[in-house]
């Protein structure tokens, strides 16, 4: 089961990618972009409760999506830049086993605990 959500998530991942060239932005900013969502793991300095609701803000597909049809909505190609970029990244996360935060610690995932097989 791992491996299909594994190969599910990446072709989300392929999709974000391939609308965010179709918006217009080159390959590169996509790659540099995609990685941006995990500063949210910065709110974990506070506490696990407060770092686990801000990152999970941050790595929600349905948060995502909203941002992304806001932002055609609004003709704002940015915002809908913005909604790839999250959803590209929460699926690149999925894919490798990282999912949603639980509030007791930074490794219980709705996919599990990371690092156990």
């Amino acid at each position: 089961m791992k491996t299909i959500i594994s190969i599910e998530e990446l072709a989300k991942l392929i999709m974000a990618y391939c609308l965010s060239i179709y918006l217009g932005y080159g390959w590169w900013v996509f790659l540099i972009w995609i990685i941006s969502p995990d500063i949210s793991m910065i709110a974990y300095l506070i506490n696990s409760k407060i770092g686990a609701w801000v990152y999970n803000l941050f790595h929600h597909q349905a948060i995502a999506v909203i941002i992304g049809l806001l932002g055609i909505y609004l003709m704002s190609p940015q915002l809908q830049f913005i909604g790839l970029i999250l959803f590209g990244h929460s699926a690149m996360d999925r894919a490798l086993g990282f999912g949603l935060k639980y509030e007791d610690d930074f490794k219980h995932t709705h996919l599990g605990w990371i690092g156990e097989k």
